[in-house]
């Protein structure tokens, strides 16, 4: 009888927990990421009907930072790690496909995987160094990370030192030009948000975020935290090495003041910062708010300080309204709208 009793009660809490996962899956919007990506890819048709380049390079830049942005929170969304030094592994990838492209002719699209597990495994090895320290004593190294890259970068004569390397353009004509590089970042966008999606909910994703919520109970829960930590951190590097493979074949030049700037690597804290870091649509919408509110302001206000200093009020005021973000506040107070749910 006592058997049967327990048997009953698993029976409950499965049908508990069917009802929960249903539930979820109700309020998931799956269609729309997936409607999004057939949009991007029907985009450039647009140019059989006039001369939209301005568009398509606003699209590719957008997805690039996602690209970025999903990688960072790997690390800095769903582990807690702050890292301001990313932009290192932007240059890994940028440099490694660049001078390979230069000097072999083959193109960067191609190289872009690799570039990324080299980026990768970079990051592996600074990890294994860097991520023994925690909070501001880690946010330190990584800026200190990006001044050394940058010095190695000016003084290596091999990869051109302060004055890079110049890469050919592709032969198509103008109106086509970008295609390749669009739909190459296109599709990486969409790999990293779908394998962020994939990692947040893998038995690894769960140690990655008991992490961010308690490091020591979860080393007492038997969570192994610095492998943890450190495959997050490599991970997240890969994504952002691929993305400057290709930005470096976009741009046609491979330059230290290009690839190491400093506000690149505060973009992508502020982009899932302002979307909701530790989310999947956050990176992506902090993305899509922040090159539309920097393009607004450099149109209106002139490329000065002054647009940098709007951006800055925007997020402030935003921040205060939702204080985790746009996308962690609005699921908090359950009023987050389905296409924004991709959690």
């Amino acid at each position: 009888m006592a058997e049967f009793g327990a048997s009953e009660v698993v029976a409950a809490r499965r049908a508990r927990d069917s009802g929960l996962a249903g539930t979820v899956d109700k309020t998931r919007s799956a269609w729309f990421p997936l409607t999004l990506l057939a949009a991007l890819l029907l985009l450039p048709a647009l140019q059989f009907a006039g001369n939209y380049n301005y568009l398509i390079h606003l699209t590719l830049f957008t997805a690039m930072y996602v690209v970025m942005a999903s990688g960072w929170n790997i690390l800095g969304g769903f582990t807690g790690y702050i890292s301001l030094g990313h932009i290192v592994f932007f240059a890994i990838g940028g440099y490694f496909a660049g001078m390979v492209f230069a000097r072999m002719g083959i193109s960067t699209i191609v190289l872009a995987p690799f570039a990324g597990l080299l980026a990768g495994l970079v990051g592996y090895m600074i990890g294994l160094i860097t991520l023994r320290v925690r909070g501001p004593s880690f946010i330190i190294s990584s800026l200190a990370l990006v001044m050394i890259a940058r010095i190695l970068f000016e003084n290596w004569h091999f990869v051109g030192g302060a004055a890079g390397v110049a890469l050919p353009a592709n032969d198509l004509p103008a109106e086509w030009a970008k295609l390749p590089y669009y739909y190459a970042f296109v599709a990486m966008a969409a790999f990293a948000t779908w394998a962020s999606y994939r990692i947040k909910h893998s038995k690894f994703g769960l140690g990655l975020r008991a992490i961010s919520k308690d490091e020591i109970k979860a080393e007492s829960a038997g969570i192994d935290t610095r492998f943890h930590k450190v495959l997050a951190f490599a991970i997240s590097a890969f994504f952002v090495g691929m993305a400057g493979a290709v930005w470096g074949e976009y741009l046609t030049y491979i330059r230290p003041n290009i690839f190491l700037v400093v506000l690149m690597s505060v973009n992508m804290v502020l982009m899932c910062i302002l979307g909701g870091k530790g989310t999947i649509a956050g990176p992506a919408l902090g993305t899509v708010l922040i090159v539309a509110f920097n393009e607004i302001f450099v149109a209106t206000l002139g490329a000065s300080e002054i647009n940098v200093l709007a951006t800055g009020i925007i997020m402030m005021v935003s921040l205060m309204f939702y204080p985790l973000g746009i996308v962690g506040t609005l699921a908090r107070r359950g009023k987050l709208p389905r296409i924004l749910n991709w959690d």
